[in-house]
């Protein structure tokens, strides 16, 4: 982590636009970017349940000889955004696997608050929306993920919860680099979504509905979407070992970064494993 900040802080300052003749202070932290970066990965590697715990009860009590410059953990909370720009990249260009022309589709929903409290929830008020999964309705936003047979992550995207699943403008962006054939479940049949895919160089394979008439899969295809549940085990890691989802978030920019760290923690464990 921290060669790579070392090697790409660089190359980022020289984008800045900012007026520096507007005497704005750049106080230096107590902690670098890559520092921050590791704790907010530590945490969702870890088996604290929320941040203030793992920062307080943990790092703070057993990690001053790995980060001396520790700082308090309202201190902690103003850096995590400085290093948002840092996380992102890290993520998209480490990360993230290779397709290997078998890959995997299906979407997450990631709740901001309980039902009963969707009325009174602020936070989200102009970004979230109401959605409905395979448990019900929800308020919040849609991970979508691409995966290979693996279980390497490929490309993710976050929409609102009213998102449909086959939406080409997500769909563009997150097959860029995908190639082969593309397995998803029912939620994902559409003809003309298929035919955008086409062109792309995917082949879209999806599981027909009952009411589908004519519909003429291969064996193998057949084979391979009966292992479509290998995208619901990464899911499932996701939210209940990387703590993707939680209920108490107190701002946006926080919030992506706690998806980030649960992506980077996933794919940290995936590699310690192997």
């Amino acid at each position: 982590m921290t060669i790579f900040c070392k090697e790409i802080t660089p190359e980022l300052e020289k984008q800045l636009i900012e007026d520096q003749s507007l005497g704005k202070r750049n106080r230096k932290a107590g902690l670098c970017n890559s520092e921050v970066i590791t704790l907010m990965i530590a945490f969702h590697y870890g088996q604290f349940t929320n941040l203030k715990s793992f920062y307080i009860h943990f790092a703070q009590l057993h990690l001053n000889d790995l980060f001396p410059g520790l700082v308090s953990y309202n201190r902690f909370i103003e850096l995590q955004p400085r290093s948002a720009v840092l996380f992102m990249l890290y993520v998209k260009m480490n990360c993230l696997g290779k397709c290997r022309g078998l890959s995997f589709i299906d979407s997450t929903h990631l709740k901001v608050c309980h039902n009963r409290r969707i009325h009174q929830h602020q936070v989200f008020k102009e970004q979230a929306e109401r959605g409905q999964c395979s448990i019900g309705w929800f308020y919040g936003f849609k991970l979508h993920l691409i995966i290979n047979d693996q279980g390497e992550i490929l490309s993710f995207y976050l929409t609102k919860g009213n998102v449909d699943d086959r939406d080409w403008r997500h769909f563009s962006d997150m097959t860029k680099t995908i190639f082969g054939k593309l397995f998803g479940d029912k939620g994902y049949v559409s003809k003309a979504l298929a035919d955008l895919l086409w062109g792309g160089g995917v082949q879209m394979v999806a599981k027909p509905k009952k009411n589908m008439k004519n519909v003429n899969l291969s064996q193998e295809d057949k084979i391979v979407l009966r292992k479509r549940a290998i995208i619901e085990c990464v899911n499932d890691e996701l939210k209940n070992i990387c703590k993707l989802q939680h209920t108490r978030h107190r701002s946006v920019a926080n919030f992506l970064l706690n998806i980030l760290g649960a992506l980077a923690a996933y794919h940290s464990s995936r590699k310690n494993h192997h």
